[in-house]
């Protein structure tokens, strides 16, 4: 219940802060140190439904391997490039853009596959793998984008450092918990009770940064609404994208969706850290990322519609009529 209902705990929740920060200014001032905390125990429940001890299934299946890492590292950024001039002429809402839709998603990709008729055992195998890779490749996207001159600019060693530590904390405490749990049986409990868990806490900081960063909304909310074309064009082309790798490598139907949705889906609150971390003249990319969250969310509830068309199940063979 709580995954159907998230997009609209989390609007209601955006909504809340907005409407706290215009009638009280400056409630959302000295918050800074509970969105760190807040976003933290979300990044510590979002690993800790990782199943890391799956990483070795992904290359039992290669094709979906490749496909999907052709699809997250290869294709996706060409997209992105080529939607990237529609975006609003704003370094920090196209930094916000870049950083957002360039890292996949890990965590409720899983669940959207499983609930689109995707092979959801691939999608657990897949997530692991997806997330080293992304954070080896993010640095090499952003200086083939912007340029290394600007991308060392920007991620300064403040900027890692307070990244790395708010991202490597949860993940080291995540990969920790599983391996003792494991050797008691529990891993599947705790991580259906972490499940339970992640709306709330989504809702929590997603609250939290819009309160914080209200002034950011009112001041540039425009521009900020600019970004919505471009997360929808995203949405359409990732689609697009899906479909035709998996007919290249032959994908079975299930395999075929789950890659839709590892395509389709972003890794927001991950990468949030980074935007966090950023100089104040940078921070509208944190509502551009909590803005892509949202956008995601209404978005999967389309795919979730199209993707039984997109990927239709294969026709059983009508039985011939016998004769009486």
């Amino acid at each position: 219940m709580l995954e159907r209902l998230q997009v609209w705990v989390c609007l209601a929740a955006i909504v809340l802060g907005l409407v706290l920060a215009s009638l009280w200014p400056g409630l959302g001032e000295g918050l800074t140190a509970w969105v760190w905390i807040a976003l933290g125990l979300l990044l510590f429940v979002t690993f800790a439904q990782i199943p890391w001890e799956a990483i070795r299934l992904a290359f039992n299946d290669r094709r979906f391997l490749v496909a999907a890492l052709v699809g997250n590292f290869v294709l996706v950024p060409l997209l992105l490039i080529a939607l990237l001039p529609m975006a609003p002429d704003d370094p920090a809402i196209r930094l916000g853009i870049l950083l957002v839709l360039l890292m996949p998603c890990t965590d409720w990709f899983i669940a959207f596959a499983r609930q689109g008729g995707g092979d959801s055992a691939c999608a657990a195998a897949f997530a692991p793998v997806s997330l080293a890779a992304q954070f080896l490749m993010l640095p090499v996207y952003l200086a083939l984008i912007l340029g290394p001159g600007e991308t060392v600019g920007l991620m300064s060693p403040t900027v890692f450092a307070a990244a790395a530590l708010l991202i490597g904390l949860p993940l080291s405490a995540a990969v920790l918990l599983e391996q003792a749990l494991r050797v008691r049986g529990r891993v599947q409990v705790w991580q259906n009770r972490f499940g339970v868990a992640t709306v709330p806490l989504l809702a929590l900081v997603v609250g939290l940064i819009a309160l914080a960063e209200a002034p950011v909304v009112f001041e540039g909310g425009r521009e900020l609404l600019g970004v919505i074309p471009v997360y929808l064009l995203f949405l359409v082309g990732a689609a697009a994208l899906a479909w035709a790798l998996a007919r290249v490598f032959a994908l079975p139907i299930e395999q075929g969706r789950t890659l839709a949705f590892s395509l389709g889906t972003r890794n927001s609150f991950v990468v949030l850290p980074v935007a966090l971390a950023l100089p104040e003249a940078l921070h509208a990319a944190v509502m551009v990322i909590v803005l892509q969250s949202l956008v995601e969310l209404f978005g999967m509830l389309g795919y979730l519609r199209w993707m039984p068309r997109l990927f239709p199940a294969p026709q059983a063979p009508s039985e011939p009529s016998g004769s009486s």
